[in-house]
């Protein structure tokens, strides 16, 4: 069986995150997803999620194809992570590019392009624009 891994926000759920989930677990046969913690996105963009941890979990966990989520709670574990789940695979979205590599004695680590113009932040200025 061939274990694929992916980390995300997943705050504002649409159909880039979507695609990259089902393209990832087009990769093999089990689908992990770390979902970052209320306070590890903090740490990334210096905003608060939308969406509470507990719910992007719930909502991610929901998504026909995802086999098993878990909070991440630092970029510093990704290693761990991977052998604590027996990835196979890493996948990424390509504005990540490179920057993963070091993760190659570990597992396969595959970049995916992202959904071209579908981002949470656009969505969400979409959103206030029409409020």
């Amino acid at each position: 069986m061939r274990k694929v891994i992916t980390f995300g926000t997943f705050d504002v759920l649409h159909i880039g995150h979507i695609r990259i989930l089902q393209r990832a677990k087009a990769l093999g046969d089990h689908l992990t997803v770390g979902i970052s913690t209320d306070a590890l996105n903090y740490a990334k963009k210096q905003k608060d999620a939308v969406y509470s941890e507990t719910d992007r979990m719930e909502i991610v966990r929901s998504i026909v194809g995802v086999d098993d989520v878990f909070l991440e709670h630092s970029l510093e574990l990704k290693g761990h992570y991977i052998q604590q789940y027996g990835a196979d695979i890493l996948v990424m979205g390509d504005d990540w590019a490179g920057r993963f590599d070091h993760f190659k004695s570990l597992c396969q680590v595959v970049y995916l392009p992202r959904t071209d113009g579908i981002s949470t932040t656009s969505t969400l200025e979409n959103i206030r624009l029409r409020a």
